[in-house]
């Protein structure tokens, strides 16, 4: 299955690029997804937004799938399918 995963914010900018494509096996949760982003981008992405093995994002970021939180579905343990839309983001802050 194929999903499209769009970075934006300081994810954005840490890794420069703005979206990419995954073939995933069938069944493929969102840490597996999270884990082949983690692979590509190495360290600073690990260091800054997701480590393997992790049960979350790291604090200041988030991840919707289809537009819904992860949080609001099953974490990283929500079951992807093909054609999902994927964005993962900083969160804003400001006054």
């Amino acid at each position: 299955m194929r999903v499209k995963v769009h970075y934006l914010g300081f994810i954005r900018k840490l890794i420069n690029q703005s979206e990419d494509e995954f073939e995933l096996e069938e069944g493929a949760s969102l840490s597996d997804l999270l884990n082949q982003i983690s692979g590509i981008y190495g360290r600073a992405f690990q260091k800054e937004v997701y480590e393997p093995g992790l049960k979350d994002v790291k604090m200041g970021f988030v991840v919707t799938v289809n537009g819904v939180l992860m949080g609001q579905l099953h974490g990283v343990d929500t079951q992807l399918n093909n054609g999902d839309n994927i964005i993962l983001m900083s969160l804003m802050s400001g006054g």
